[in-house]
């Protein structure tokens, strides 16, 4: 039996694009078995955490320290001497000292927090200087140790050299918030394991904002998600419509009857669109005051069944989440994020197939389909 490293390993073997392919052949088979038809669509997105901490702009700087600092030490261990301080206690204190201060009220708290901030990005300073001389030596050393270790000194300084650089932008956005009052910072950065992490305001009292990777979900009848996309930038809802559709068509050769999404969706373009391509159905619900041609359009009696039918969407993402683990992403990496996206989505189809009755029979209807 095949122990957990080894099933890891295969895992990352197949990349995003295989398990498109794997998704696809699974619409045929569902298919084949009349689970699925074509004849609707309904379309949603949601967010995937990626595994982090919530971002602060002290405990990014404290994660880069630490991370330079043990890399640092890895180092020594191939080359030998290497001079360097440890300042990752200091920087800990520092740390704690500001969350501290940030829970005493008024302005005394805020100016106390300014001076720790100073002395904490003070410190990353001296750290990054004391990296770039100790990366001169190591190199400097590396010259007349064996091959093999050379090229593991090359590896970890390339690391440092990485990790320097997230810690220096840290320490940039740091002080335009902190000491000019700057928070809108472009291209933030939100944790320096996952780079690629967003911040996503989805308007949820719970959890108002989000740090991850907005996905969008797409299903036919059954519960049975045709597909799904990793977004590498976070765009509109709407903006993913047009693609939705398109698919669709790729998938069944044939537009769906029915075809809708959540208020975020709706345009006149994207209803437009839609009618276009030949989608009989099109229900987008709009928001806000609408006229009175608009509210009696969607008070249809086949608009309100269509947008009934759309709730169901808001169910298959909470099972996602919960059975399926798309809640948090384990995985490294924007390839990580679709595989591991990738691999729920199929765990997801392939329960929805199990559940369906065999070819020929009537399979029993489950509630919110």
């Amino acid at each position: 039996m095949r122990d957990d490293k080894t099933l890891v390993r295969l895992a990352q073997a197949v990349g995003p694009e295989t398990l498109k392919r794997i998704l696809e052949r699974l619409v045929e088979v569902a298919r084949q078995r009349r689970v699925v038809r074509g004849r609707k669509l309904r379309v949603d997105t949601t967010v995937v955490e990626t595994n982090i901490h919530h971002p602060t702009d002290s405990t990014l700087l404290q994660d880069g320290v630490r991370v330079i600092t043990r890399t640092l030490y890895k180092i020594r261990r191939v080359v030998g001497k290497l001079r360097f301080r440890d300042r990752t206690r200091s920087v800990g204190r520092r740390v704690f000292e500001i969350t501290l201060a940030s829970r005493k009220p008024g302005g005394r708290a805020q100016a106390e927090g300014k001076k720790l901030y100073g002395r904490l990005m003070g410190t990353g300073r001296a750290v990054l200087r004391q990296a770039q001389r100790a990366l001169a030596s190591a190199q400097r050393r590396a010259r007349k140790l064996k091959p093999l270790l050379r090229q593991r000194v090359q590896e970890l300084s390339w690391q440092v050299r990485a990790m320097r650089r997230l810690t220096q932008r840290v320490l940039e956005e740091t002080r335009a918030r902190v000491l000019k009052g700057d928070t809108h910072h472009p291209h933030k950065v939100l944790s320096v394991f996952e780079t690629h992490t967003e911040a996503i305001h989805k308007g949820k009292k719970v959890k108002p904002t989000e740090f991850g990777k907005l996905v969008k979900v797409q299903e036919a009848e059954h519960q049975f998600v045709t597909d799904y996309q990793v977004c590498a930038r976070r765009v509109p809802d709407g903006a993913l419509w047009e693609a939705s559709l398109e698919r669709h068509q790729q998938l069944f050769g044939r537009p769906p009857y029915w075809a809708t999404a959540d208020p975020a969706f709706a345009s006149a373009a994207n209803e437009a669109r839609a009618t276009t391509r030949g989608v009989r159905r099109v229900a987008l619900p709009r928001r806000g005051r609408l006229s009175a041609a608009l509210r009696a359009y969607q008070q249809q009696r086949w608009f309100r069944r269509v947008t009934h039918w759309r709730t169901g969407c808001e169910g298959r993402i909470s099972a996602l989440k919960r059975r399926h683990g798309l809640s948090r992403c384990r995985y490294h990496g924007v390839q990580g994020m679709e595989r591991w996206v990738g691999l729920g989505v199929i765990a997801n189809n392939l329960l929805a197939l199990a559940r369906a009755a065999p070819p020929g029979k009537e399979r029993t209807a489950v509630r919110g389909e």
